[in-house]
Order: structure tokens, then sequence, then C-alpha cells
């Protein structure tokens, strides 16, 4: 992601669902005017949800998701249905692509009905397009690009069930439109936009935390796991954030905190990578307020409260319980990578027991969580709001303590109390 793009976590993420051969994929070309996803008459050809971050007018930055065909078959389309399904997990608003050519009176069959109501149940704001209504009954390019009328009820090949009329709320109806010849497209993405709107939001990192002109002392260290030539997305955005404030923004490395806090004397607040919670703590005087960028994000993500609570689960670990660590991205893992070999490591350091650690990242987080003693997820900056709403409930539901890194290396380190302070 380049800095001056907008956080695919801030992104309203739009998913276009159907069966095979309703044409999401020309649709979905046709909303972004580019060609993103491949086109084919060939059933399956989307074989993996397709992301495109980009600029969809009006609405502004979106994460636009092409999936694969939700009636897929065999072994390997049965893999292909569930990464669409979970896709679901995170799209703020749906489109579902039916084919005129199937059901020229706007009917749904069995499959699509289901997709409705799974929209409904998780309240994904939705649309229906009718895709292809440019042709008539039999395939034929209308002059006047309006679809054709049938007389007869219709049958699903993908669930051979006949077509039943749509059940919609007043406010919903099926919206023609054709990929081909541009048929309502930007009426579409005008309803997109209508649907999308967010919400003013008053949610802030850290801004309501501090005030303008006050000094924020940033902890970054710069080691081996550290990407090359930038700052990883949490610290931009906190930096972002601060600058917002008006507050100054001061980035230190660990080694230098001890000479940064003589020379610039007492900061307003200490905001540190979870990594050096121990160092920094020491280093830091009891009178300046101290916290980290894992438990910002916790708050920001509004699972603070969850994951102080799901910590404790620590104190109870035994041999071989299997602990779930999560990361919402993918990327290359260093040596001393955190996720994967120093949080293990200290989380047998502390409970003197040798649990197993089980691994997930990016949109690989498992449905079924009860073989799990606690799930441990990082800060979710690479993940929106409805996602991470998702995963926090699923373990509520499952009744499986959830917390996050930062959470958890302050309970190791024993300064949790102090790391929440500053923003009770």
């Amino acid at each position: 992601m380049g800095m001056n793009e907008t956080p695919s976590a801030n992104r309203v993420h739009i998913g276009f669902f159907g069966l095979r051969n309703a044409g999401k994929s020309s649709l979905v070309n046709a909303v972004t005017g580019q060609e993103l996803a491949v086109v084919s008459d060939v059933k399956g050809t989307t074989t993996d949800p397709v992301y495109k971050a980009m600029e969809l007018l009006p609405l502004g930055p979106v994460m636009i998701i092409d999936t694969p065909g939700i009636d897929d078959e065999g072994a390997l389309g049965a893999l292909r249905v569930r990464r669409a399904r979970q896709v679901l997990n995170k799209t703020d608003v749906a489109v579902l692509v039916t084919d005129a050519e199937i059901a020229p009176d706007g009917a749904l069959c069995a499959i699509e009905e289901e997709l409705v109501d799974i929209f409904q149940v998780k309240n994904i704001p939705y649309i229906i397009a009718q895709n292809k209504s440019d042709l008539d009954n039999h395939g034929v390019l209308l002059s006047d690009g309006q679809p054709g009328v049938s007389d007869t009820k219709t049958r699903c090949p993908p669930c051979n069930s006949v077509s039943s009329v749509v059940k919609f709320d007043s406010s919903f109806q099926a919206l023609p439109v054709s990929a081909k010849t541009g048929l309502n497209i930007n009426t579409l993405k005008e309803q997109i936009a209508a649907l999308a709107a967010p919400e003013a939001s008053t949610l802030r990192l850290v801004g309501d935390l501090i005030k303008p002109l006050d000094l924020v002392l940033l902890v970054i260290p710069i080691d081996k796991a550290a990407p090359k030539g930038r700052l990883i997305l949490p610290q931009q955005q906190m930096i972002r954030d601060i600058l917002e404030t008006g507050a100054v923004a001061v980035s230190v490395r660990d080694f230098e905190l001890k000479d940064a806090l003589a020379r610039l004397g007492k900061p307003a607040l200490v905001i540190t990578d979870s990594q050096a919670f121990a160092q920094v703590s020491a280093e830091t005087p009891p009178d300046v307020p101290l916290t980290s960028f894992s438990i910002l994000f916790a708050r920001y993500k509004g699972f603070l409260d969850t994951a102080v609570r799901g910590v404790a689960a620590l104190e109870s670990v035994r041999d071989g319980d299997k602990i779930l660590i999560c990361e919402g991205c993918t990327h290359h893992r260093q040596c001393d990578d955190i996720g994967t070999v120093k949080l293990p490591r200290w989380i047998r350091e502390h409970t003197g027991k040798e649990p197993e650690f089980c691994f997930c990242s990016g949109g690989d987080f498992p449905e079924d969580l009860s073989p799990y003693t606690m799930i441990i997820h990082c800060g979710a900056c690479m993940l929106n709001d409805r996602e991470m709403h998702y995963r926090r409930r699923c373990a509520e539901d499952q009744k499986i303590p959830f917390t996050n890194y930062g959470t958890t290396i302050a309970h190791i380190r024993g300064i949790l109390d102090r790391s929440l302070a500053p923003l009770r």
C-alpha cells in the first residue's frame, strides 16, 4: 500500500455475489471501468475472491470484491463456495447479481434466496442487480435495452428449483442492468453509494486522549522484523491522528528512549510497540502515561474490553492446550517474528507450560473455534470493523476467550493496569 492510499480497513467493502455465469465479473468490470476480473462463458472462471482497492464515485475509497459462483460443484467447487461465503464477513454492501436470461421476471432460485437470507441475518445492506437485461428470453440483444417479458416459470439449473417471486421490503427491487451495454450501471453505483454512506464517526485512535501541542512520544523499534524503508500501518495512522489533533508527534527507537526523555522533558503520552513494552515501562517515569499501539487499536476496533477479559485465560493454560494466534494480514515472516516466535516464547516462559500454538493469517479465520483454549489476535489494522466484529462474535458465541497481542504482552510483563490507565 502506498503512503497516500486509504488503508484497506478504512474502505467500504463491496462484495458481488451470485451463481456461476450470472455475469458477476462482467458487472464488476462495468462498475469499476477496468478489466479487473477475467470474463469467460465458462462456468467457474472466478476461482478465488478478487480484491481491488479503488475510488468509486460518488462514494469514495472502496474495496471491490468479485467472488466465485455460490453454486460451484465438486470438492474444489465447495472450497470456492466457502471462500465466497467468507467474504460475507467483511462485506459492508452486497450486490446479488442475477441472470435475466434465466429469470426475466426477477425471480430468485433457492440458492439466491438463501443468500438474501444471509444478507438479512448479517445485517448487510444489499442490492439485487438483474444482469443481462439487454437480452430477450432467447439471448437476443434488445435494441431498446429493456428486459424481455416471460409468461412462464423458470427453473434454476444449479439447484433444480422453480424460481419464486422475490420477497422484498417496499424499498428493495431488482435493478435491471447490463454489463454489456452499460444499462443502469451509473444507477447501480449510486444505489451502492446510498447504502454504503457511513455515519459520521467520532472514534479516534488517540486524538481524544491528547490536546493540541501535547508532546506524544512514539517508541518504534527498527529491527530485522521491521519493513525496509517505511513505517508499518499502525504507526502511520497513529502519527496522522496525532497531527490531526494538533499535537506534536516525536518518534524514537527503543534504545533512544532514555536520552529522548531527558532532552524532551515530560511527554503527555508515550506509545510503544508492544515488543518493547518491558524496557519502555522500566525507562518511562511512573507519572508519564504509557500505552501501546496494539492496545489503542483494540480500543479503536471496539474489542478492548473483550481483550482484557480474555487475557485472563492465560493463567489457566495447560500443557497441550491449543492457542490460536491470528494475524489480519499476510506478510513475510522474519527469523524472530512476533506472532510465530516471540509471543509463543513469552507465553511459555510466563506460564511454565507447553501449549500447542496454531496460526492463521489473512482471511483464513476458522469457523470452528472449539479446539482452542484461547485466541490471541493482532491489532487488526488491516481488517475492517465488520470482519473484526465477526471474529470477536464467533469467539464469544463459542465461549472462547479472545484477546490481542498488546494486551497479552502487557499482561505477561505485569504492566496491563498501567497500559490501560491513560484510556480510562
